[in-house]
């Protein structure tokens, strides 16, 4: 990359950040449901805890990959 390390860090959270966005938004659309309905509207528990985890596991496997 570059020769400061500062724009280096830069650079990787922000492209973790895209791949993380694009991978959660693709998560959105395989799900048999409309997620956001659910968990705005029907304000269900059950739906928000699955959104979650499926959350904070890609950005485990994201953060990981960037490491």
């Amino acid at each position: 990359m570059t020769q400061f390390p500062v724009v280096n860090a830069i650079v990787f959270a922000g492209l973790g950040v895209v791949v993380f966005l694009v991978a959660l938004a693709i998560a959105s659309k395989v799900a048999p449901f409309d997620l956001h309905k659910e968990i705005v509207q029907e304000h269900n528990v059950a739906a928000a805890v699955i959104a979650g985890a499926v959350a904070l596991g890609l950005a485990w496997i994201v953060a990981a990959a960037m490491h």
